[in-house]
């Protein structure tokens, strides 16, 4: 979900960012811009934070940890309370600049230190997950006011995150 004009819209985007302007390759030289670290809004996705702002809905989301056994697994993670989670996201659209394919709209979620079940886990980052009554000053950002954005995160919501053993 977006904002444009002030009104809220659904718009299909792929889950891996890539920024405006930057090279095709980009995605297989930096396969992890599907999320987006707070600790480095202000650097790597400076051109997106404060002013390309989206929400993901969602029940539940997955993690790779590394087993006992050294190998990886995937949990299944869902907040306790069933509530869908408002997920902070930076999202940006692609051209194309030979023209030969169309514009690409695609988005990161933004994570944060985990929280304490997911750590216990074996992750170290957990998606932000904002207020539905942050979701329109979220998604409509004064990048005048970077101050703001993070008060949002610091007010997040932190539901139980219970898991599982990803089928």
């Amino acid at each position: 979900m977006v904002s444009e004009g002030g009104e809220r819209v659904l718009r299909p985007m792929r889950y891996q960012c890539r920024p405006a302007g930057k090279p095709a390759f980009y995605d297989a030289k930096f396969p992890g811009t599907y999320n987006a670290r707070r600790d480095n809004l202000e650097g790597f996705w400076q051109a997106q934070f404060g002013t390309s702002h989206a929400v993901m809905v969602a029940d539940s989301f997955y993690e790779n940890v590394e087993g006992p056994d050294g190998k990886n697994r995937v949990l299944h993670f869902t907040p306790r309370t069933g509530e869908p989670m408002y997920v902070a996201c930076l999202w940006s659209r692609w051209t194309d600049p030979k023209g030969e394919h169309p514009d690409l709209l695609s988005f990161a979620a933004v994570t944060d230190a985990p929280e304490p079940e997911v750590a216990e886990a074996g992750h170290d980052r957990t998606i932000i997950n904002i207020k539905p009554e942050h979701v329109d000053a979220w998604l409509n950002p004064n990048p005048k006011d970077l101050g703001a954005l993070y008060a949002i995160f610091d007010d997040k919501l932190h539901p139980y995150y219970e898991h599982r053993m990803a089928a």
